[in-house]
């Protein structure tokens, strides 16, 4: 039986933690919404129209380095919202987000979402508290990419999407886990073949399972904890 601790509640927790009214004053700005594989939520350089509060899927903040080329400095899922440059004040962003897994997700135009967040204080402490575990998490596996091993980074990576998708099934392939590491194939090819043999990940075509979540914990870097850290004292 899988030895998995993934959460199973469901709901995107930063609007969880909101106070019921002001939910209320976001309500009938909030549409839902269904992120699909590969959409483009927001490009860089262009204006940021929505922001997203993912419920399920897995978003990509990617930078653009050259031609075609990019790097990946964050995950957003259930726990947070994909357009914090919107509370920062920043119309036009130089970051793409793109969504990685699918899944549900509310929208709210960037327009209400800024006027929601000058109403509302206790909103807009919530989301200083949200940017600073964002920021937290971009200069920690930049870190990270830097420092520590392929093996490391890549149980880094997925237990970050486990913690975000709420899934143990994870939909994603070799080739983009080594895009969003900025490796070679063959070196992610070996760490999961290294883990299957573990008894850590079971990986076909495509898709991975979580199967030992402690274990995968116990094979990552202090780089993980300290990211899980912070985002487990938002409220």
């Amino acid at each position: 039986m899988p030895n998995t601790t993934v959460p199973s509640d469901g709901g995107n927790r930063l609007l969880a933690a909101l106070p019921p009214r002001v939910r209320r004053w976001l309500a009938d700005d909030l549409k839902a919404a269904v992120l699909n594989h590969g959409e483009v939520l927001f490009e860089a350089g262009e204006p940021i129209q929505s922001v997203y509060f993912p419920d399920g899927g897995l978003v990509s903040i990617l930078v653009p380095v050259e031609s075609e080329k990019v790097a990946e400095v964050a995950v957003v899922g259930r726990e947070g919202m994909v357009g914090l440059p919107v509370f920062l004040g920043a119309d036009i962003h130089p970051h793409r987000a793109i969504v990685q897994a699918p899944g549900p997700a509310l929208r709210v135009s960037a327009k209400a979402f800024r006027a929601a967040a000058r109403r509302s204080s206790v909103l807009s402490e919530l989301l200083l508290q949200y940017t600073d575990a964002f920021l937290v998490q971009v200069s920690q596996s930049a870190v990270c990419n830097c420092l520590h091993s392929v093996p490391k980074r890549y149980t880094r990576w997925l237990l970050m999407a486990h913690d975000r998708l709420g899934s143990d099934r994870l939909p994603l392939t070799l080739k983009f886990l080594a895009f969003m590491l900025t490796v070679r194939l063959a070196s992610v090819s070996e760490a999961t073949s290294a883990l299957e043999r573990a008894g850590l990940i079971r990986y076909r075509r495509g898709e991975l399972h979580i199967l030992d979540r402690p274990g995968l914990e116990a094979a990552s870097c202090s780089c993980y904890r300290l990211i899980r850290d912070y985002f487990e004292h938002l409220p």
